[in-house]
């Protein structure tokens, strides 16, 4: 599957959770979220303004227990981004499972921190179950 194909695919199966993902559907979807997130953060600063870190005072330092602070500029562009993908992102990412023969709920243990993020890496990388499993037929037949 081609990047302009993956990104369609995910696209028009906006919140469908059943049937199975290949690998390239799944990674080219999250290389176009990345490389979009990176580039409308540009946006996001060139419109609103670069984040800064501000040094505070040695007096303000005592008193916060900080000896700087962040001077925080929303990103509304590449949160809008974010947020009208995550579905489908979520979506991919429960077929990428099911390739593997394992069910979507699996997302769930990437809220474990480190761990989490580790186990689902390894449920991703694989190649998928070849022939139909219990949640559909191989996306790559």
């Amino acid at each position: 599957m081609s990047f302009i194909d993956s990104i369609k695919t995910c696209f028009g199966k906006y919140a469908t959770f059943s049937g199975r993902a290949s690998r390239s559907e799944f990674w080219w979807f999250v290389l176009f979220i990345v490389v979009m997130q990176v580039v409308l953060s540009y946006v996001d600063t060139a419109v609103f303004g670069a984040r800064e870190v501000v040094m505070l005072t040695s007096e303000s330092a005592m008193e916060t227990g900080m000896s700087f602070e962040f001077n925080y500029r929303p990103q509304p562009i590449t949160g809008i981004f974010l947020l009208a993908t995550l579905l489908p992102y979520l979506a991919v990412g429960a077929r990428r499972l099911h390739d593997g023969g394992r069910s979507g709920w699996w997302w769930l243990i990437g809220l474990i921190p480190m761990i989490g993020w580790i186990v689902l890496l390894v449920f991703f990388i694989p190649k998928g179950n070849e022939g139909d499993n219990q949640y559909g037929s191989d996306p790559l037949a």
